[in-house]
């Protein structure tokens, strides 16, 4: 059970588990250690398990017919990340999913959550609490894309989420801002981050 306190504390605020349900959520949870560059998804494979990153840095991209990488998410501690659609769906993934250092997760399988789901009401609570805030996140991304000028996105990026400026790759940061990387360290340089 102590490995897999971390994930216990990030949903403790939000759920109160029972001694049966902690033991049945605590059942089908797994840990899982990857490399850096490891690809954790990839497309054409179905998404099976839901991921947690316990210690890490990830990020989910898609490549387009440019051949250029579009990062889509990122995660560090504490986060989740995948291929949400093809957990969802249970259809093929659309997604790379790589770890960008050595990693710590923990899974669990889509089955798994089906029976959680259903036999744990405030575990369904906690999954549609996280899906609205994901839902409101991407919203505020697109908004962001379309209204603000980089300086002000790198800004309220670097603002809302330092960890990821002082953990992700320069390069991925940019994908994920929708900009290139000379032009993100020319920010970067104009205001001395």
């Amino acid at each position: 059970m102590q490995e897999f306190s971390s994930l216990l504390n990030h949903i403790a605020p939000h759920i109160i588990l029972e001694k049966e349900d902690k033991e049945l959520f605590i059942s089908v949870l797994r840990m899982k250690k990857i490399k850096r560059r490891q690809l954790l998804e990839q497309p054409g494979y179905v998404s099976t398990y839901r991921t947690y990153v316990v210690e890490g840095a990830l990020r989910a991209f898609s490549i387009g017919t440019d051949g250029q990488a579009y990062t889509i998410s990122l995660a560090v501690d504490n986060w989740f990340i995948g291929d949400h659609g093809s957990f969802l769906r249970q259809e093929p993934a659309t997604l790379f999913v790589e770890a960008l250092e050595d990693s710590t997760l923990i899974q669990w399988s889509y089955e798994s959550e089906q029976v959680l789901l259903e036999k744990i009401p405030q575990f369904a609570r906690v999954m549609m609490q996280r899906a609205q805030q994901v839902a409101v996140m991407l919203q505020q991304r697109v908004i962001s894309h379309l209204s603000l000028s980089a300086e002000v996105r790198y800004a309220e990026f670097a603002t809302n989420y330092p960890a990821f400026v002082q953990r992700i790759p320069l390069y991925i940061i940019a994908s994920y801002l929708g900009m290139t990387r000379e032009f993100l360290s020319k920010i970067r340089n104009q205001k001395g981050s």
